[in-house]
């Protein structure tokens, strides 16, 4: 028999074929089978000893799936708010996609919604010579000039989360990954004005001016106003600090004792508005509606009790992993596969669908750090 590589060998080994079918199979032709079988074999089970761990930064990575090997591309993700737990399943998908894709990222920006230091974050990677870069846009004139330089360096850019003003997308990024911010704000007050015939409705915002969540606002400042109805809707800085925001709305509530509804743009008011109803028992006081966004374990908790109606997921997983996978395309293909604009979704979740995203651990929503298949059973509802 011919001589076999050692690395043939151990991957038979791991066959246990009894020695006529080793043999036949490491004779004539089918020696090369083998030989690509094992080759293929070992190559799938070493490429990557951690798993799904990075290899170190610059080294090759092997081709993902059916894809031929690249560079182990990097990264890099601005956002407004490193820290906040919002954006805790987004990091997730990121890590996900790059485990997945062989390549890895950066998640950087500033910890306050300082724009300057997001400017900063995104002008060091431009210098760093990222293969992609993806940002939160949270202001329509700061980041252009980062975004530009990017492009004339080539370098591809999504927007995700944020994506400028309604009227001005503020950068020639390639593709927006998130919610469309105006719509699920007009969604968020039609789906007050089922409620609401007349009165006065707050709507509360961390960060006003901040177009992660201003575009909200107007829409829904506008559902109200396209009702015709006699409603009064106010708008409510609070802050992006959540125990100062809490603050604000709870002296706010004290002062108007007769709101027939509060609204909320962000997850931190949402939160402290199902927190300031069930204080001062508003249910039992003519409020008629209270919602908003995003889905803190608080949120979820007020819901279930009846203290706020609903909330809006907005699928931030999706908004870490599709960046990444729609960068490494781009740079896959040499920029024929073109980012896609993508809504990552508008779904309102009540009393009546809490339930799954309580009891239900995952990375998906940030509340577990473990990978899981999540399982289902039953009809999927639909119109």
């Amino acid at each position: 028999m011919k001589d076999i590589h050692p690395k043939v060998e151990e991957a038979l080994d791991t066959l246990n074929l009894n020695r006529v079918a080793r043999r036949r199979l490491l004779t004539g032709a089918g020696l090369v089978s083998a030989s690509a079988a094992a080759t293929a074999l070992l190559s799938a089970c070493t490429s990557d000893s951690g798993g799904n761990g990075p290899a170190a930064s610059g080294s090759a990575a092997a081709g993902a799936g059916d894809f031929p090997s690249t560079p182990r591309w990097k990264f890099t993700l601005v956002c407004h708010v490193t820290t906040n737990p919002f954006f805790t399943p987004t990091q997730y998908g990121a890590q996900d996609a790059c485990a997945l894709l062989g390549t890895e990222f950066q998640w950087t920006g500033s910890r306050d919604s300082i724009v300057a230091e997001m400017v900063n974050a995104c002008n060091t990677a431009v210098s760093a010579k990222v293969d992609g870069l993806a940002v939160a846009v949270v202001d329509k004139a700061a980041f252009r000039d980062p975004v530009n330089k990017a492009l004339d360096a080539g370098i591809p850019v999504i927007s995700y989360n944020a994506d400028g003003a309604r009227d001005d997308k503020g950068t020639a990024r390639l593709a927006y990954v998130g919610q469309g911010l105006y719509e699920s704000g007009y969604a968020l007050g039609q789906r007050a004005l089922q409620q609401l015939d007349s009165g006065e409705v707050a709507g509360f915002i961390a960060t006003p001016g901040a177009l992660n969540i201003q575009p909200r606002i107007d829409g829904a400042q506008q559902a109200i106003k396209d009702s015709g109805k006699p409603i009064t809707f106010t708008p409510i800085g609070t802050n992006a600090d959540i125990t100062k925001g809490l603050s604000i709305i709870d002296a706010y509530a004290q002062g108007h004792p007769d709101l027939a509804g509060m609204l909320a743009v962000d997850a931190g008011s949402t939160q402290s508005v199902g927190q300031t109803v069930k204080k001062y028992g508003m249910r039992g006081k003519g409020l008629k509606v209270a919602g908003g966004f995003d889905l803190v374990p608080e949120t979820l908790a007020a819901i279930k009790d009846g203290d706020l109606d609903y909330t809006i997921d907005q699928q931030p997983y999706l908004q870490g992993f599709l960046p990444v996978l729609y960068l490494y395309l781009y740079k896959l293909s040499g920029g024929l596969l073109f980012p896609s604009e993508t809504n990552t979704g508008l779904l309102f979740v009540t009393k009546d669908n809490v339930g799954p995203y309580q009891t239900t651990k995952t990375r998906f929503e940030g509340s577990d750090t473990a990978q899981k298949v999540v399982e289902r059973s039953g009809a999927i509802a639909h119109a």
